[in-house]
């Protein structure tokens, strides 16, 4: 990859320095650039992911926090923003999981991001993201601030490394809604599955068959489990704690009213464009967290 951006890189000189008064063949090239630009920022995020899972695929988890249909709303722009991002990347993403809202939007939701480093780009999303607006569903125009929590953990294939116990599982089946195929709504094939020991939950209604749905989830726990076991080691270095969806502990902040900015609390970095950022462009705030670890 060095080896062909240097090439292209060198090419587009040559190629400036030969047309250098012929306006429009430097139009032309100029269409060029911009993509040539995109992969070498690609190239530099890549190489600094250097996790042991961060080449894998990605599990990701959207929780709407309390407040009702504000939350459910920011929660479904979040699905949104993050199956954007995924287009961007060319990532293949599946959505596993969908829990609509009472009102608008949705209460959860769980991603399948399939791609190489789908889990190192996407890990510096997991925390609590909060949004400042003028409620669309308040007829007086007050300005809310909504929360919704996003959880991250790697696809990872089962080694032996834990053993879940049968005994430790709660496993409940029931019928999927939202959006899916015909054979969604049809039968109990949505699979619920709870670690009694940990508290964690997981769910898949996507497949069609129960069975289906019931391996997933188990994948599922299996990531989640690992990634538990991964934080609890490096809490001596790095504490890692279950946030509350609530002020405080948000880790960005996207400001829409009085005025326009997203700022990431660990990095400081800032955009000025929230619907550059809500409609997947994510890569800035993403390199400058890997450069901060």
């Amino acid at each position: 990859t060095y080896t062909d951006i240097t090439s292209s890189f060198a090419e587009a000189q040559e190629l400036l320095a030969l047309f250098a008064d012929d306006e429009g063949e430097l139009a032309g090239l100029a269409n060029e650039l911009p993509p040539l630009l995109k992969r070498i920022a690609k190239f530099k995020v890549n190489l600094l992911l250097r996790g042991e899972h961060d080449a894998n695929n990605a599990f990701l988890a959207i929780n709407s926090g309390a407040g009702g249909t504000e939350s459910q709303d920011w929660a479904d722009m979040l699905l949104r923003m993050y199956q954007r991002f995924a287009e961007r990347e060319g990532f293949a993403v599946s959505l596993l999981d969908h829990q609509p809202g009472e009102g608008a939007g949705i209460k959860s939701a769980t991603l399948l991001i399939k791609g190489t480093n789908a889990y190192g780009l996407l890990r510096s999303e997991h925390g609590v993201h909060r949004l400042v607006r003028i409620s669309p569903f308040d007829s007086s125009a007050r300005r809310h601030t909504s929360f919704s929590s996003i959880s991250i953990s790697p696809e990872i294939e089962d080694d032996g490394a834990i053993e879940i116990d049968d005994k430790e599982l709660r496993i409940d089946t029931y019928r999927a809604g939202g959006a899916g195929g015909q054979h969604v709504n049809k039968t109990d094939s949505a699979v619920r599955i709870t670690h009694l020991p940990s508290g964690i939950v997981v769910q898949c209604q996507n497949e069609r068959s129960q069975m289906q749905n019931k391996k997933v989830a188990m994948k599922m726990l299996l990531s989640r489990l690992i990634k538990k076991q991964e934080e609890e080691k490096a809490a001596a270095k790095n504490a890692v704690e279950k946030q509350k969806i609530e002020w405080g502990s948000q880790i960005r902040s996207y400001v829409l009213h009085p005025y326009k900015m997203v700022k990431d609390v660990r990095t400081q970095y800032e955009s000025s464009q929230p619907d550059n950022v809500l409609d997947g462009d994510l890569m800035p705030f993403i390199e400058s967290w890997l450069v901060k670890q």
